[in-house]
């Protein structure tokens, strides 16, 4: 099948057959078994537990991956989970972590949970599940995931078993001797037995599942979404919209001749659906470099000699990602490598250029969230690349942007070019069944049937989706989630404080990061400094942390007062855009920031002459929030 490129063919794609009638397997392990048939001696799966690229590494072909889900589906069975029944996982990158991702939807429902959550949170998401059996890490040097673990599962009675795994045996000697005596001691105690992952896999048969692969359409994952703080909402995902993330891939981007490194978190939708249901859907390869991927110790000083040891062919990123690797120019051989897909935030203009300059490699940029099982939109591989857009919807996806009501009740349908709502219909939206809190679901959806993402944007003449601003107030820092209550919560504990307003502000590499500004009680008086001590104190999260705090005379507020966030963050553009061209040595500032319709909010500058405008638009243009020469 021809790589779309248009709209046109999107829409070809779909009249050729509807998506019901399309060939694609009725279960997650039907689906691995038809990899296997085509590619079965083909490498699947690799991974090295130290960013040294000349490290140990783990490779599993598609036949040996299939022997090792088996065995974990059918550990999982023998440990009682039926095909309703939970295992979470609180895991960074391993080989482990995707057998447990596979073969827990296999034998019953699998929930990932993002490890840099507060312990509390992580033990709400479990008593939330109902999860009986918790995969984590042995405690292990340099890590604190097996005591988040305990302390999580001190508050989650309602998990019977642990399975560990020891990070220990991608070691060599003599680090494999030290780990023994270096491991972290944990001082919380639960009633959950603790097993040995890998001890009690190898028991297992590992030629096929010991109970009935039911062919149900039924809920496989449970991911988390929400931000930092408060209960995360869980969403849930069916076979169907697993299967469509990885036809959409197979369809738009990827073939069977690729490799691909995937510096991302499995406990994410973008690693866990695109990535890797992409590859078992085409056969491909894909690499998982280090625990932390991207966080990892080395991972950005040495990305461009493990894109050469693997002779990679495509990188999975992120806007913060792409900024950190541009402080490093290529330094090894990456001849291979054609194509670079990034999600979770806008792309600088300046970035995206800058990329292209030095790998010969342009971005393709998407859009997609957990609610939806995912993918959403791309940039084509084949058809034009419109910078700043996120591309065009995947077959089979409807995209439309509406205004509504707050029980979803359409208002409007924007025209073409007009800002509203993103609003989403594909095999991965379960209208009315998104989270498992029927609550959560209330207003969620328009007319019933069409997700509403809380992301607005616009389609162009061409189809092309833009995102524009968020109609949530989610701060998004290099791809992670900042609930700003968080921060407005602490920050109001202090004595002198009647109200403060979060917001992210713009940052070169991440994107944006936390921001607050405060307004203080009548006649209190404390300085910006001190708020921000004390917000560090109280703030558990260093990624929710604000990078500034200050004090206003009064914040912006509605009728109804609350804080009206718009003119906080023009407050913020103006005041960073300036500080970075003064620091510049630059003569032009944003004399304001308006709110465009189509492109919202925009920097007007002032001062820029002929000569100055393109050293203005170097700098600005590695912020996401456009700018253009005031009048």
């Amino acid at each position: 099948m021809t790589k779309p490129a248009t709209v046109e063919d999107k829409i070809r794609i779909e009249e050729e057959i509807p998506w019901h009638e399309r060939d694609k397997p009725a279960t997650l392990f039907e689906f691995l078994n038809g990899t296997c048939d085509k590619f079965g001696d083909q490498p699947a799966l690799s991974f090295q537990l130290l960013s040294d690229p000349k490290a140990p590494a783990e490779t599993l072909t598609w036949n040996e991956l299939r022997a090792k889900v088996v065995q974990a589906a059918n550990m999982f069975r023998s440990l009682g989970i039926g095909e309703r029944d939970k295992v979470a996982f609180l895991l960074p990158n391993t080989n482990e972590t995707v057998f447990t991702l596979l073969g827990g939807a296999v034998a019953g429902i699998v929930s990932p949970i993002n490890p840099l959550l507060d312990p509390k949170q992580i033990a709400a998401i479990l008593r939330t599940s109902g999860a009986k059996v918790l995969v984590t890490l042995r405690s292990f040097p340099r890590t604190n995931i097996a005591q988040l673990a305990a302390e999580a599962v001190s508050e989650a009675p309602n998990v019977e078993t642990i399975l560990e795994i020891d990070l220990n045996r991608y070691l060599s000697p003599p680090k494999s001797w030290i780990v023994p005596f270096l491991r972290p001691k944990s001082r919380f105690s639960h009633s959950a037995r603790i097993l040995d992952f890998n001890k009690l896999l190898a028991s297992q048969n590992d030629r096929d599942l010991d109970f009935e692969d039911s062919r149900e359409d039924r809920t496989a994952t449970l991911f988390h979404t929400g931000g930092t703080t408060g209960i995360p909402k869980l969403a849930q995902h069916r076979n169907s919209g697993i299967f469509y993330n990885g036809w959409c891939g197979k369809t738009a981007v990827i073939d069977e001749s690729e490799t691909v490194i995937c510096p991302l978190p499995l406990f994410h939708v973008f690693a866990a659906y695109p990535v890797l249901m992409t590859c078992m859907a085409t056969g491909s390869h894909v690499v998982f470099p280090t625990p932390a991927g991207y966080r990892g110790d080395g991972v950005f000083e040495n990305f461009w000699k493990l894109v050469e040891r693997w002779k990679i062919t495509s990188m999975i990123t992120v806007p913060r990602a792409v900024a950190e690797l541009m402080q490093r120019p290529p330094d090894a051989d990456v001849s291979t490598l054609n194509m670079a897909l990034c999600g979770s935030a806008p792309l600088p203009k300046e970035l995206f250029h800058r990329f292209e300059r030095a790998t010969g490699v342009r971005i393709l940029e998407g859009y997609g969230l957990t609610e939806v099982t995912c993918l959403v939109s791309l940039n084509p591989f084949a058809g034009e690349r419109k910078i700043g857009s996120v591309g065009i919807p995947f077959p089979y996806t409807d995209v439309r942007i509406l205004e509504c009501d707050a029980d979803g009740t359409i208002l409007k349908e924007c025209g073409r070019d007009e800002v509203g709502e993103i609003c989403v219909s594909n095999p991965g939206v379960i209208p009315g069944g998104t989270y498992v809190d029927p609550d959560k679901n209330k207003g969620l959806f328009a007319d019933g049937s069409w997700l509403r993402t809380g992301d607005l944007g616009k389609l162009d003449e061409d189809g092309y989706l833009w995102i524009t601003g968020r109609a949530k107030d989610m701060i998004i820092r290099g791809g992670h989630n900042v609930d700003p209550a968080i921060i407005e919560e602490a920050l109001a504990g202090h004595e002198s404080v009647a109200f403060v307003g979060a917001i992210g502000q713009p940052d070169a590499v991440q994107g944006e990061v936390p921001c607050a500004y405060t307004e203080l009680v009548a006649g209190a008086n404390t300085s910006s400094a001190e708020l921000h001590e004390f917000a560090r104190a109280k703030i558990r999260d260093k990624l929710a942390m604000p990078e500034y705090v200050e004090v206003v005379d009064e914040l912006p507020k509605t009728a109804v007062m609350k804080v009206f966030k718009p003119d906080l963050r023009k407050l913020a553009i103006r005041r960073i855009y300036n500080e970075r061209l003064e620091a510049e040595g630059l003569d032009a500032r944003v004399s304001k920031v308006i709110e465009d319709p189509k492109r919202g909010l925009v920097a007007q500058v002032t001062g820029t002459t002929e000569a100055s405008e393109k050293p203005v638009g170097s700098v600005l243009g590695e912020y996401a929030t456009p700018w253009e020469r005031a009048d």
